[in-house]
């Protein structure tokens, strides 16, 4: 426990024993706690927290739709809030991808997707289509049907008799790689797994490929080679299989894109966010979809699937507000920039500290990742837990980043700097001098190198 106060005790089931001090108010970058201690959010919450803490617009929004209904259960009715989101939504998706599924959160808007995925083969005349293909790593989600293409073991292992793992593909990490190949030639072979995998498992048990376009808690801020993304829509389209962007925490403007796809024009059938839609106002979370994937659907009956919450009307109009304050503030542009300014402070750090074996990410979705040998990139032992050492460290002086480890969860300690898209240059200085000094102070407990 890192708070200089005895906590009182509390009958909420926390899931570890690890106790924080309780927050007071939150506003902007900032949050601040009951004994007056000031934070700067650098990880976004959860990478959630897309426009910041307390805006007025949004709370504003939220009050004015209170006070019509907070609840309309979309079997008894429409409501207006989500027809107005499902339109601003659709417009800012590529290609044909215009219809909304509304669902509370990142785990049950990729359950949707998959079985979106899998309603449609049968409805299209193909029942043996159902294997969903993920990578290894990644992290799509909590709930069991998440879980089952989720490629890490620290979090699948105790619930594997209960769900039906799905195959998986190396994700691409190709800076890791030490070959003759250019960047470009490894980010084709690792585009190329995926049709092998296709092939092995039979072309016609394949419905769909899910991946994140850059990658988030599983292997923290990772960016494909730019040749990888096009040659994955090649193989889908080859053997009709569905291609699934896992845009939970790389959508909604993260990237200095609305979408992190979007840097390659690369072409999903379907898409689940959250995270940054409802920006920590609500939960909120949604699919994209095309009409040609969901007519079938209709057609066979309906849709199999749904949530009390789908669509509510209070979390639709909060979400409304929160893209329009995207818009008004310029927050895609700001993280552009931004993500810019962090990612050159990150390499500054990398000189510093020549344990940071590799600087990555797009936008304000970035991470830095220590290693034993920043030539061969060979991982610290697990036992050397620097990873959570800088975020205790970090946390003590008011700086809030996020831990993961990235080897299927058990070794490559990452920390992601992810603030909100509201940030300056000041505070993004800011959050590099916090976890500057974090670094040192960890690299003089752990015996490791530092640079000047």
């Amino acid at each position: 426990m890192t708070d200089l106060q005895t906590p009182a005790p509390s009958h909420l089931f926390y899931v570890t024993r690890l106790r924080r001090p309780v927050v007071e108010r939150a506003k902007g970058i900032h949050l601040w706690t009951k004994d007056g201690r000031r934070f700067i959010d650098g990880s976004s919450g959860p990478v959630a927290v897309n426009i910041g803490y307390g805006n007025d617009v949004v709370l504003d929004a939220m009050r004015r739709q209170m006070e019509k209904t907070t609840f309309a259960y979309r079997l008894h009715f429409e409501n207006q809030p989500a027809e107005d989101l499902a339109r601003d939504l659709a417009g800012r998706m590529p290609g044909d991808l215009d219809r909304i599924f509304f669902v509370s959160g990142g785990s049950e808007a990729v359950e949707t997707c998959i079985k979106l995925a899998r309603q449609w083969a049968v409805a299209t005349g193909q029942p043996k289509r159902w294997k969903v293909i993920a990578r290894m790593p990644s992290y799509h989600g909590g709930t069991l049907g998440a879980l089952s293409v989720t490629g890490d073991a620290a979090l699948t292992g105790h619930f594997a008799e209960q769900m039906r793992p799905m195959p998986t593909v190396p994700a691409p990490t190709a800076y890791r790689d030490r070959d003759n190949l250019s960047m470009e030639e490894r980010g084709t072979k690792y585009a190329d797994m995926l049709e092998e995998k296709i092939l092995a498992e039979g072309p016609e048990t394949v419905v769909a490929f899910i991946m994140e376009p850059i990658g988030g808690a599983a292997t923290n801020a990772l960016v494909a080679p730019d040749s990888y993304y096009a040659r994955i829509r090649q193989i889908c389209d080859r053997y009709g299989i569905l291609l699934i962007h896992d845009e939970v925490m790389s959508g909604v403007a993260r990237t200095g894109r609305f979408l992190g796809g979007d840097h390659w024009n690369c072409r999903p059938d379907i898409v689940s966010l959250s995270k940054g839609i409802g920006s920590g106002y609500v939960p909120l979370g949604a699919m994209a979809a095309p009409m040609r994937i969901v007519k079938p659907v209709l057609d066979m009956g309906g849709f199999a699937h749904g949530h009390t919450y789908a669509g509510n009307p209070l979390a639709c109009a909060a979400g409304l507000a929160v893209m329009g304050e995207i818009d008004r503030l310029g927050l895609t542009h700001n993280a552009a920039a931004r993500g810019d300014d962090l990612l050159e402070e990150l390499r500054n750090l990398q000189k510093r500290f020549p344990f940071i074996g590799d600087v990555r990410g797009k936008g304000l979705l970035t991470a830095i990742e220590f290693v034993a040998d920043p030539v061969t990139m060979e991982l610290l032992p697990p036992e050397v837990n620097i990873g959570q050492r800088v975020l205790d460290l970090a946390y003590e002086r008011g700086l809030i980043v996020y831990f993961r480890r990235v080897k299927g969860g058990v070794q490559g300690d990452c920390v992601m700097i992810a603030p909100p898209l509201i940030a300056t240059r000041q505070d993004i200085a800011e959050i590099a001098s916090i976890l500057g000094e974090a670094i040192t102070i960890a690299a003089g407990e752990f015996n490791l190198p530092v640079n000047g």
